[in-house]
């Protein structure tokens, strides 16, 4: 799924950054300005977590008459609006990662969401997770159900249902993918913001599809195994991103537009 060629979408070179926990804005900011800096040949893959339960809006979802601006704030939840598309879902229990690499205007957006998919395929499963890529079902607009209500074409899934909730923004000739792997399901605390008569359908988690391993070993399993995948197509590098000229200034230029709730808003 990794393509060959002169169109290959995934670089030869990867950066590798287990970061920490950070705010919604810190995070979108962060993956933002390793997309704006990208680099030819190289990509990013980056792991992250949350400082607290934080719902993400997709890029282009409408808030307007759905979510009022009060009934955010009382959920007591952190919220901010990706620079991906998708649609709403609650970070919590969960691995994160960022994809951001160089993608050339001739190579499809799909077939570089696919290659990514493919590298957590492989790693999934090496971990011992039953997954499989969703056959059917196309696209899902935007404005639908929650993220993890129902998985899109290609998306990962166990017994049919979402495990690796993904979205992505292609921008000139940078890539990046967003994706969310879940350890527990907790994707019901988005009932009561979204308004919906009942919570969406059980998502799939890690937790439950290896019993028996606690959620720290496995999280760190799939790590290790999406790493070595990686490994096997190119060369890997960890990233020390402190040492790069002009970094923070980088990162706080986009915070700024993470943090704005014109942004939030913006739909």
């Amino acid at each position: 799924m990794t393509g060959s060629g002169p169109l290959a979408p995934l670089p030869p070179r990867w950066s590798w950054w287990e970061d920490g926990a950070h705010d919604g804005a810190t995070n979108m900011a962060i993956d933002e300005a390793l997309r704006a800096s990208v680099r030819p040949g190289t990509g990013t893959w980056r792991w992250y977590a949350w400082r607290g339960p934080t719902v993400s809006f997709g890029r282009n979802e409408r808030l307007a008459g759905r979510i009022a601006p009060a009934q955010l704030a009382a959920s007591g939840l952190d919220a901010v609006r990706r620079p991906t598309g998708g649609r709403a879902l609650l970070h919590h229990r969960e691995l994160t990662y960022s994809v951001t690499m160089p993608l050339a205007a001739a190579v499809p957006w799909r077939a570089a969401y696919d290659a990514v998919n493919g590298i957590l395929l492989a790693a999934l499963r090496a971990a011992g997770v039953p997954v499989q890529p969703a056959a059917g079902g196309g696209a899902i607009a935007p404005d639908g159900p929650v993220c993890f209500d129902a998985p899109a074409v290609g998306e990962l899934t166990v017994a049919g249902r979402k495990l690796v909730g993904s979205a992505v923004w292609r921008h000139g000739d940078t890539y990046l993918q967003h994706g969310s792997i879940l350890l527990h399901d907790d994707q019901q605390l988005l009932q009561p913001l979204t308004g919906a008569s009942k919570a969406p359908p059980p998502a799939a988690t890690l937790t439950g599809s290896v019993p028996g391993v606690d959620a720290a070993t496995l999280g760190q399993r799939v790590i290790a195994a999406v790493g070595e995948t990686l490994r096997t197509r190119g060369q890997v590098h960890h990233r020390d991103a402190a040492a790069t000229d002009g970094w923070a200034a980088l990162v706080a230029s986009h915070h700024r537009q993470f943090s704005d709730p014109a942004w939030l808003w913006r739909r």
